[in-house]
């Protein structure tokens, strides 16, 4: 069997796009090969010409590269709707995923579809009017369409179900995986040369994501300032810069601790582990995750864990982090002074999150995804 892959949001240019689904196309298609004995092709543009690793010398996965700058979306919409179909019918391809959210309406073949969240439903106000509504339309079309739909959570499954007409049987969780690279770092010298690197302290809360409204950073400064100063511990905001990020750094300001913080921008994924192995406790307050993939991260490199507990950051962080009402600013602020003084929490923690990553692969994310295009083509439905 041949399967097409809509690749056209993997992105190797530094910046928030190389962040999220861009690493769900990568790791997913460097890991199917060895979990199916099926060909694939993978449509890409000239943001993906880099990266990957040995991605290009797969066996069983051939690109295909448009030229088109499919990095403006408005490019990449007239290529999915429009020339993914011609190429689909040329290369033969019997099964089509779409990896985020958006499939070709008129493709006439079987198609699986991954949806990652449905943010844009429920916090309409921090999209762009038309971006939302075209979200919202093509999502509902594709997957209300497809043959059979992967969920990234239950808790993005059961979004699917209560906003869009689609069958149960026919929506399939398949959660993320972890980077086997991604895992402590214990060499106190190579930790310290990082450090130094980055012009970090050597004790610090982090947060790692793309800088936006429901990532409900405003709410981590609050806590985060409310903290006594004798005992707080630096606080370090790592990541890229994503839409309406103005409102943090306006925050920031408001609250007198604007140069008290660290905001160091984008992050090169080569240097994830240590970020993630240098921090005393990491904060991943979001008011909404599809997964929570740093969450992850952050607990298979030993770092102790304060999230959400909302969206699927519980299902994915099960009994190795602190939970908090992300509107609860004094439960926040409580939650990071415990950890910040609990040497046995933070012990405990650590441990716990090590143990728990262990359960998510790509090896794994790879082979539910394939059996999932075999479903798909003997299904005998089509778009």
């Amino acid at each position: 069997m041949k399967v097409g892959i809509l690749g056209h949001l993997l992105d190797f240019r530094p910046g928030f796009r190389q962040a999220g689904v861009s690493r769900y196309i990568e790791y997913l298609v460097q890991s199917l090969p060895a979990a199916s004995a099926d060909s694939y092709v993978l449509y890409a543009g000239p943001q993906a010409k880099r990266g990957t690793g040995d991605g290009h010398r797969l066996p069983g996965l051939r690109w295909s590269r448009s030229w088109l700058p499919t990095g403006r979306p408005e490019v990449r919409i007239i290529w999915e709707q429009l020339v993914a179909p011609a190429l689909l019918e040329r290369d033969g391809i019997d099964v089509v995923h779409a990896p985020v959210n958006i499939a070709p309406l008129l493709s006439g073949r079987p198609n699986v579809v991954t949806v990652h969240d449905l943010a844009f439903r429920i916090f309409p106000e921090q999209y762009p009017g038309a971006k939302q509504r075209y979200l919202d339309l093509l999502t509902r079309r594709s997957v209300e369409r497809a043959t059979q739909v992967i969920a990234v959570s239950e808790n993005t499954r059961a979004d699917l179900l209560h906003f869009y007409t689609v069958h149960p049987e026919r929506v399939h969780v398949v959660p993320n995986g972890i980077d086997p690279s991604l895992r402590p770092i214990r060499d106190e010298a190579r930790l310290e040369r990082f450090r130094a690197k980055h012009e970090l302290p050597e004790q610090f809360i982090l947060f790692l994501g793309t800088l936006q409204p429901r990532k409900n950073l405003v709410t981590l400064l609050r806590a985060w300032a409310r903290l006594d100063t004798d005992g707080r511990l630096p606080l370090v905001v790592a990541g890229a810069q994503g839409w309406k990020f103005e409102p943090i750094f306006d925050e920031a300001r408001a609250l007198g601790i604007a140069e008290d913080v660290q905001f160091k921008g984008y992050v090169e994924g080569s240097e994830l582990a240590l970020w993630y192995s240098a921090a005393t406790i990491f904060v991943y307050p979001s008011l909404y995750e599809g997964f929570g993939l740093p969450v992850l991260e952050a607990m298979a490199c030993g770092a102790p864990v304060i999230s959400s507990n909302s969206s699927s950051l519980p299902e994915v962080s099960g009994d190795a982090a602190m939970l908090v009402d992300p509107g609860d600013i004094d439960g926040l602020t409580r939650a990071i002074d415990r950890l910040s003084h609990d040497p046995n929490l933070h012990s405990r923690l650590s441990s716990r999150g090590i143990e728990r990553s262990k359960l998510f692969s790509w090896a794994r994310t790879a082979r539910e995804t394939a059996s999932i295009y075999h479903l798909a083509a003997g299904s005998g439905r089509k778009d």
